[in-house]
Parts: C-alpha cells; structure tokens; sequence
C-alpha cells in the first residue's frame, strides 16, 4: 500500500485539479496561471517515476503544495475564505492566503532538492547542504515572482493584480520572497530527520544510497 502511495495521490490531485478548474467562480487563465507551475511538476514526477522514484515524503509534500496552489487558484489569493477567515480571527488588513502560498513555495519543495542533491550524491549531509537547499529555493522565489510579474503583464493585463496578490502592498514581492526562504529553513529544521527516514524506508537494492557525513 505505501509503495503505491505516489500513484494514489496522483490520482486525487488530478481530480483536485479538474474540479477546482471547472467549477472556479474566477478567471480560469488565473487558475492556470497560479496551478501551472504544479502541473508542470506533476509531470515532471510522472515521466521520471520509474527512473528516479523519490521517498514518498517528497510525493505527499508536492500533494500538499499542489492543493494549497489549486485553493488559491481556485477563489485567487486574495479572495480566499481561509485567508479571510485568518484575517478576521488574527487581525489585519490584508488576506495573507497568497503568505501561506508562498511559505509553502519553500517549505514543501526543499525536500525535493535535497534528496536529488543526497540521491545524486552531489554533496555530503550537513550544513553546507542545508545552506544549498535554502539558497535554490530562494533563487526559484525571485525567479517566480518576475515570471509572475510578466506573465500578468502580458497575458493578464486588467486582471493581473488578482494573480500577483499584492493588494496594495509596494513591498509584496519582497516579502513573497522572505516567506519562501523562512518556509525552506523551517522545513528542514522541523522534518530533516523524517525526511532521512522516508529515504531509508524507500531504498532499493542497488540505489545509491545518500552520503550523511560531513558539515
């Protein structure tokens, strides 16, 4: 049952996806513009499943990230009822969903990169590592947010600010950004060693297995 874990998630994000890309009450190019990058992920998986299978970690950390980008593709972020809803009971006054999207931008994919990195054994365990990690994720999130900025400047024009979330805050990017770095680092503090064992359990004879010495 858990080694067919991967293929069971799979199959409940696509039905997420069809759903949520349906049935929006918004823009369905929105929906596309915040989902793409999952899609695009999921497939990534699914063509390199047989060649490259990650621990199933991985695959439930991509489910989650993914179901969080459809929620906000879904109402866009600044609509969403949970941030609206985290907006009344804390205080504020923003809808901080896109925060939440963008934490899980870090939190989630730092695992990916540090088992290719283990897997591939192109760099030991430890700090350095961890410092990689973080630095790639941080890179993705600058990267992402000018993807964004012109993706909505050019396909999206009227409706670009319901993609790009700011809601009036000249520093939202930056931010974004900030959430994403601390979303990586706290991933790695609070799940490394679950990580290192969802790798041990999903070894198979003759995978090289992850080098853990070193700084």
């Amino acid at each position: 049952m858990v080694r067919r874990l991967p293929e069971a998630l799979l199959l409940i994000i696509l039905g997420v996806m069809a759903y949520t890309l349906v049935f929006t009450p918004e823009s369905r190019l929105n929906w596309l513009l915040e989902v793409g990058p999952g899609i695009i992920g999921c497939a990534i998986l699914a063509a390199t499943y047989r060649s490259f299978r990650f621990s199933n970690l991985v695959y439930v950390c991509v489910f989650v990230h993914i179901v969080i980008l459809a929620y906000g593709g879904f109402y866009t972020y600044a609509k969403a009822p949970l941030g609206e809803w985290m907006r009344e009971a804390f205080g504020g006054s923003r809808n901080n969903y896109d925060k939440m999207g963008h934490f899980a931008f870090g939190f989630f994919p730092v695992f990916t990169i540090r088992e290719i990195y283990l897997r591939k054994q192109l760099m030991k365990d430890g700090g350095w590592l961890s410092f990689t990690a973080v630095s790639i994720v941080g890179c993705f999130a600058a990267v992402w947010e000018l993807v964004e900025w012109g993706a909505a400047a050019v396909l999206d024009p009227a409706g670009g600010d319901a993609f790009l979330g700011t809601q009036g805050d000249i520093w939202d990017a930056q931010k974004d950004m900030a959430y994403a770095i601390v979303g990586a680092t706290l991933g790695l503090v609070f799940l490394k060693r679950v990580h290192d064992r969802s790798m041990a359990r999903g070894a198979e004879p003759g995978r090289a297995a992850p080098s853990r010495s070193g700084a």
